[in-house]
């Protein structure tokens, strides 16, 4: 058996998982049910440190959900932008939207964590929903979270945000992020069991049921987390409680990075810390270059010799992998054609990330994360204001 031939199988499982979560995964859609009046069900919690260019669309698309939302709460956490001015215009025009004060980023949190914990500390109604200042709530995608979360007996419900793209750079490198996660997470298994493995969340669009939020103890269970979306829907499985992320692409957008830099630096602060431990992740970087790279830079070796059919499979799978995924996502279909550039992309940040993390740390939003990293958190102490 060929190194080649090796190779191509070795892609064929990664192949069907993709075309499981393709095939099976489930949308939230807004239902035609009756039976649960969600009149003031949700209060919308928005973290929010230097916004003032997204939150006023953000907090306006969850003010049109309607009588669902009771109020609309906004933490400022230390902007300097103009961020809490935009927040005091919008709730004079309506009393359900509130500003909230940040305090001073105690030892051992991370930002966001820290902001999520505090929203919910004031939040009124049985369900909170945490939305990020840069997503947009799709008409009725408030009412199709809760009848969704109702439903389906959860108390955590993430919906995986449909991604708003609009330069090269975005349309080209974006689609990236569903192809790391859609080719490895096998969907149809967070609806077998309840193992934290199966947890999933995109930190967009989070809904959680208040009470067993406060129970289980919040983002305090994740405090030291920069990568809390899905460290938070683990651990919410590994206290019992019934969790699932979802593909909300019908129900909330987001533009999660904009240009080049900002995808850049957006992905070189999650990606390290999203593992586990370092052997983990260099492990996913050797398989991501054997399997999704190295077909492509061997094909024109391969091509004229005995084994050039085998290696040019290896590469139409890859590009089979991501055109199913563009088509279920409404990525630019044209993305896939130039997924080793992509590619070559996601390992180089990936590398960066490792190093400043492994060398002084990164600075987010006006904040350095440090180096003193351990199995994907951040130990008590490390981050700096």
């Amino acid at each position: 058996m060929t190194l080649e031939f090796i190779l191509l199988l070795l892609i064929l499982p990664f192949f069907l998982i993709t075309i499981l979560n393709v095939l099976f995964w489930p949308r939230i859609r807004r239902t035609s049910s009756d039976k649960h009046d969600f009149t003031n069900a949700l209060s919308v919690l928005v973290p929010a440190r230097n916004e003032a260019l997204t939150i006023a669309e953000c907090v306006r698309s969850v003010l049109e959900q309607g009588p669902v939302v009771r109020e609309v709460l906004v933490y400022d956490d230390g902007s300097d932008d103009g961020t809490a001015d935009i927040v005091k215009a919008l709730s004079e025009s309506d009393q359900r939207v509130q500003l909230m004060s940040g305090a001073p980023l105690p030892e051992g949190w991370c930002g966001k964590p820290h902001a999520c914990m505090r929203l919910s500390e004031k939040a009124q109604a049985p369900w909170m929903l945490f939305l990020d200042a840069d997503a947009r709530l799709k008409p009725n995608g408030a009412l199709a979270l809760l009848e969704t979360a109702t439903k389906r007996n959860l108390t955590f419900l993430s919906a995986w945000p449909q991604f708003e793209l609009r330069d090269f750079s975005e349309r080209l490198l974006m689609p990236m992020l569903n192809f790391f996660v859609f080719t490895l997470f096998p969907s149809p298994g967070a609806f077998i069991s309840n193992n934290p493995r199966f947890g999933l969340a995109h930190g967009a669009c989070i809904l959680v049921e208040h009470t067993t939020y406060r129970r289980v103890g919040g983002h305090s269970l994740v405090r030291q987390e920069l990568f809390e979306d899905t460290v938070l829907a683990r651990r919410w499985r590994e206290l019992g409680e019934r969790g699932l992320g979802l593909d909300g692409s019908e129900i909330v957008r987001v533009r999660m990075y904009e240009g080049l830099g900002t995808i850049w630096r957006g992905f070189q602060k999650n990606f390290y810390p999203g593992f586990r431990s370092k052997a983990v992740f260099w492990i996913f970087l050797f398989l991501h270059f054997a399997l999704y790279l190295l077909p492509f830079l061997a094909l024109p070796f391969a091509v004229s010799g005995p084994e050039g059919g085998t290696v040019l499979g290896a590469a139409l799978l890859v590009l089979g992998m991501r055109l199913l995924l563009a088509i279920r996502f409404g990525d630019p279909v044209w993305s896939f054609l130039l997924h080793p550039v992509a590619e070559s992309f996601l390992l180089a940040v990936g590398i960066r990330s490792w190093w400043r993390w492994s060398h002084g740390g990164v600075d987010w939003k006006g904040r350095t994360y440090s180096s003193h990293i351990t199995r994907g958190t951040i130990p008590e102490g490390m981050v700096r204001p």
